[in-house]
Order: structure tokens, then C-alpha cells, then sequence
């Protein structure tokens, strides 16, 4: 019996028995009155049934019409739940949601993210900025740029962007103090700074002034509140426009940014995509970083 009616039979039905009028279906329909009298009249000689009467007017359902109707509601409701949900499906490939540190998301990736839009990928970025332990699901993040300064879980997949590089750098137009402006969003970089004797003795023996984020510590030290200890991919701009100086070369910190992942990779290419893309632009930063200032 299925195979002698067609789904758009039962749609005419549908909008027919829905608001009572053949007019009203036919403009909802975009096709004439007669178009649509003429399938209902279709449907009910193969299914050998009245769907309709008529009183004064109206069209009105039959029993077999409303358990035909009722029918046709449960189909099309979960035919439109299922074309809203390809579609959801169809716009998620087409944007990968990156989780980034708040700081480097705004100093070194949100000035390349136009770029990368623009290399035809077939997807944008959207991103969300944040940092330590990554809730995937939850927040439905694709993937997430994190240093390796907490445990991440033997559940996560992973893949190493580039080592982290910190330089201590100053204000060229104000005077200078005897402060050292720190981030306590990384806790353990002055000690390992401190052990490892990294800067000059001088500098090691400065008053210390602590800001949440490296953003807040290039803000003090371009605002002249002394010299910071931050990462070379966070001062790009202010040392290449010389509002900011190299008081000490650049070193290895001992941390690494990662690229992590709920899924492996492979299972997604836009993920490798931007995965390859992102450990070229990072290396290219330090060499251009290292290049224009003869480290």
C-alpha cells in the first residue's frame, strides 16, 4: 500500500486536514485549489476511504481521516526534527570551536585568524577563550590550545604545537624602576626563572608586582610600572613597533603549547588541518621573532 502514495500526497493531506480548508493548503502549498482537491480525492480512492465531510462549508475530518492525520503528524514532526538536526550537522562541520588562553588568543591567534579564513578550508574558527581543564562536551569544543601546566587526563588526545618561550621586556619611553611585573596565571615561571638564573642578577633582586594574566603585565609595562617577564608570542606587536625593548634574550621555559582533542585527530580533518596550520604559524612566529632581533 506505502509504495502507491506518494510523501507529497500526504503532505497535501496533511495541510488540508491541519486548518480544515483546501484554500488555505493551497496558498501554504504554492499550487492551486484544484491541485490540491485532486490529491485528496486521489488519496482516499487508493486507500478506498472518506477522509473528509463536508459540514456547512467545512471541510471536517473522519475517523479514518483523524487517525490518518494523527499519523501524518507523528511522520512529519519527526521528518522535521530530523532535517533541523542534518542541518545542525551541516553547520558544525562547517565551524570548529577552538578553546584558547585568554592572553595568546588576543596577542598572537585573533590577528591570524583572518588569514586562515580566508584559505577556502571549508570551515571558520569559532573561539572561546579559557584556559585550564577543558569540559569538551559540555561547552561542545572541538578542540583546545593549552600549555602543559596541568593534567589534561590519559583520556585526551594531544599533540605538541611548540615550546614556550618567555622574554623579559621594558617600557622605551618611560623611566625605569626596580619592579618585575609577573602573571600568576603561570605560579611557577619566576621560580624556574630564579633556579635557573635565566635573567641578570639585577633583575632577580627587583620588587615583584603580580597581575592575573601576561595581557594585564604588557599593559603595566607599557604603562612604565617596570620590566615583565612574558612570552615572546604575546609581544610581537609592542617590540616590532618598539614600544616595548629586550632587556633579556628570550629563553625556553619548560613548558609546551599543546593541541588537545576528545576525539583522536584523524577522525576529523579539519582538525588536522588547523593543527598543521597552527604548528607553522607558531614555528614561523619564534624564527621571525629570533630573525628580527638577531637572537
Amino acid at each position: 500500500m506505502i509504495e502507491k502514495i506518494s510523501l507529497n500526497t500526504l503532505r497535501f493531506f496533511y495541510y488540508v486536514a491541519k486548518h480544515g480548508s483546501v484554500t488555505f493548503a493551497a496558498k501554504k502549498l504554492f499550487v492551486t485549489q484544484s491541485a490540491v482537491s485532486k490529491q485528496i480525492k486521489n488519496l482516499e480512492d487508493t486507500l478506498g476511504l472518506s477522509l473528509f465531510d463536508r459540514v456547512n462549508k467545512k471541510l471536517v475530518l473522519t475517523s479514518d481521516g483523524e487517525t490518518l492525520f494523527s499519523c501524518c503528524q507523528q511522520v512529519f514532526a519527526k521528518l522535521e526534527d530530523c532535517l533541523v538536526d542534518l542541518k545542525q550537522q551541516d553547520n558544525r562541520k562547517k565551524q570548529l570551536v577552538l578553546s584558547c588562553e585568554p592572553t595568546i588568543s588576543m596577542k598572537w591567534l585573533i590577528p591570524r585568524l583572518a588569514e586562515f579564513n580566508t584559505l577556502n578550508h571549508g570551515f571558520e574558527i569559532v573561539l572561546l577563550t579559557g584556559g585550564g581543564a577543558v569540559n569538551f562536551q559540555e561547552k561542545s569544543i572541538d578542540i583546545a590550545l593549552r600549555r602543559n601546566d596541568f593534567e589534561w587526563g590519559g583520556d585526551i588526545f594531544h599533540d605538541k604545537i611548540a615550546e614556550e618561550y618567555v622574554v623579559a621586556v621594558r617600557n622605551t619611553r618611560t623611566e625605569q624602576t626596580s619592579t618585575i611585573l609577573l602573571a600568576s596565571s603561570r605560579p611557577n615561571l619566576w621560580q624556574h626563572i630564579h633556579k635557573s638564573r635565566l635573567v641578570s642578577s639585577d633583575i632577580l633582586s627587583y620588587e615583584h608586582m603580580v597581575f592575573e594574566h601576561f595581557y594585564l603585565c604588557i599593559e603595566g609595562c607599557l604603562a612604565g610600572l617596570g620590566t615583565a617577564i612574558v612570552s615572546i608570542f604575546m609581544v610581537e606587536k609592542e617590540l616590532s613597533h618598539q614600544f616595548l625593548e629586550l632587556v633579556q634574550p628570550p629563553v625556553v621555559d619548560g613548558s609546551s603549547y599543546h593541541l588537545l582533542s576528545y576525539y583522536p585527530f584523524h577522525e576529523d580533518e579539519r582538525k588536522v588541518v588547523f593543527k598543521n596550520w597552527l604548528k607553522k604559524e607558531m614555528q614561523n612566529s619564534k624564527e621571525n621573532f629570533m630573525k628580527s632581533f638577531s637572537l
